[in-house]
């Protein structure tokens, strides 16, 4: 299956990651390889997971307390955000009313 990230899941992963590179242990580089290892697989397993906002399937990261929001459409996984769950629900729904 093919796979597309829009610019937007981009600025949430460069966003996710200044948020771990600004730590004491600075993991900015993990947390992107063990995201991107995430949406990798959705290749594989796109559309498996549940739908929770309108037609957004929700991939929640192995690693850290990420979820990925995508849409199958054709034969495409198309990414559409990449959220911190530890974020007020209200903020991350009108971040989805967007994506």
């Amino acid at each position: 299956m093919m796979l597309q990230i829009l610019e937007a899941a981009q600025d949430d992963l460069v966003e996710g990651f200044g948020f771990y590179e600004g730590g004491e242990q600075e993991i900015g580089d993990y947390f992107l390889a063990c995201l991107y290892s995430d949406i990798e697989s959705l290749r594989i397993f796109g559309g498996i997971h549940r739908v929770v906002y309108k037609n957004l399937h929700r991939s929640l990261s192995k690693r850290f307390p990420f979820a990925i929001y995508y849409t199958v459409e054709h034969d495409a996984v198309i990414v559409r955000a990449i959220l911190d769950c530890r974020r007020n629900p209200s903020w991350i729904r009108s971040k989805l009313k967007n994506a």
